[in-house]
C-alpha cells in the first residue's frame, strides 16, 4: 500500500480557499462530530487547548472514522498545532499519524529551516527512524513509508510577532515551508495593541503579510471569527482560513438556548462576537 497522499497540501497550491474549523474541545468524540460537517480542514490545537499526544491521537482516530463514506479530497483534513517547535514533539505527532503540522511563534527563517529538518527523515532531515512503532506507517503496512513520508508532510508556520513580520519574506521563502499562518491576537499584542486585532495598523500588517506570503509562492492562512473578517482575508488571498472555533460555537449556542427559555436579556447574544483572543 502507498503512503496516503496529503490532499490538503496539494490543495494549498490551488487558488481554491480551504475552509477550516478550530478544534479546542480536546475530545475524540467531539472531533468525530465536527469532522462530518463539511470543513476542508480541522485545527487540533495542542498549544492553547488541553491536549497531549494521546488526546490528539484520539482526535485523529475520530476524524479518520468519518472518512469511509467520503472521497479523499472531500474529507476533513486534520492539522495538528504542536505546543512548541520542539523536534521531539514533532516526531511524536508525526508518528501518531499527523501529516500536517502548524508550529507557533516562528520568528526567523533559521527557525523555519530547523522545523523543516525536524519533519523530514534523513538525509533530508533529522526525524527519528521509528516507523515500526508508528500509526503513521500503519505499523509498516505502508512498506515505503520512510521513503514517501517526506513528500506528504505539510509544514505550516505561524508568524505572530513584529519580529516575524520583519522576517516574513525569508520565512515564507524557506524550502519545505508550505504555508504561513498569521496570528492576529499575538501580532496585535506584539505591535503594542493588546486585545485589538482589528486596529488599523494590525489589519494593514496582516494584509501586507498575506500579499508577501503569496509573492513567495506559499499559502497564507488565518483564523477569523466574523463573516466580515473572513470575507476580507479571503478577498486578500488567504488560502486556508479557519472560520470558527468549536468552543465558541458550543458556548454561544448554549447561552442562546438557555436565554431563550429563561427570558434573559442575553437571548440576543450572537455566536459571532469577536473574542479579544481570536487569531491565536
Amino acid at each position: 500500500m502507498q503512503t496516503p497522499i496529503n490532499h490538503f497540501k496539494k490543495a494549498l497550491l490551488s487558488e481554491t480557499p480551504q475552509i477550516g474549523l478550530w478544534v479546542g474541545l480536546a475530545d475524540g468524540y467531539a472531533a468525530e462530530i465536527v469532522a462530518g460537517t463539511g470543513f476542508d480542514w480541522l485545527l487540533i490545537d495542542g498549544e492553547h487547548a488541553p491536549n497531549d499526544v494521546r488526546s490528539v491521537l484520539a482526535q485523529l482516530q475520530g476524524v479518520a472514522s468519518t472518512w469511509s463514506a467520503q472521497a479523499p479530497a472531500q474529507r476533513s483534513h486534520p492539522v495538528v498545532r504542536v505546543p512548541v517547535g520542539d523536534s521531539t514533539l514533532i516526531k511524536q505527532f508525526l508518528d501518531i499519524g499527523a501529516q500536517t503540522l502548524l508550529v507557533p511563534m516562528v520568528d526567523t527563517a533559521e527557525q523555519a529551516a530547523q522545523l523543516v529538518q525536524a519533519t523530514r527523515y534523513p538525509p533530508a532531515g533529522i526525524r527519528g527512524m521509528g516507523s515500526a512503532l508508528a500509526r503513521a506507517s500503519r505499523w509498516q503496512a505502508y512498506p515505503q513509508y520512510i521513503h514517501e513520508a517526506n513528500e506528504e508532510v505539510c509544514l505550516l508556520v505561524q508568524a505572530e510577532t513584529a519580529e516575524a513580520m520583519k522576517n516574513l519574506d525569508a520565512i515564507a521563502a524557506t524550502p519545505g515551508v508550505d504555508g504561513v499562518f498569521i496570528g492576529p491576537a499575538d501580532l496585535s499584542a506584539s505591535m503594542g495593541y493588546s486585545g485589538q486585532p482589528s486596529h488599523p495598523e494590525v489589519q494593514a500588517a496582516i494584509e501586507d503579510g498575506i500579499a508577501r506570503i503569496l509573492r513567495a509562492g506559499k499559502a497564507p492562512g488565518i483564523l477569523a471569527t466574523t463573516d466580515e473578517q473572513t470575507n476580507k482575508w479571503l478577498a486578500a488571498g488567504a488560502r486556508f482560513v479557519a472560520v470558527g472555533i468549536d468552543t465558541m460555537l458550543l458556548a454561544g449556542a448554549c447561552r442562546q438556548l438557555a436565554a431563550r427559555f429563561k427570558g434573559s436579556k442575553d437571548a440576543t447574544t450572537t455566536t459571532s462576537a469577536t473574542p479579544t483572543s481570536a487569531g491565536y
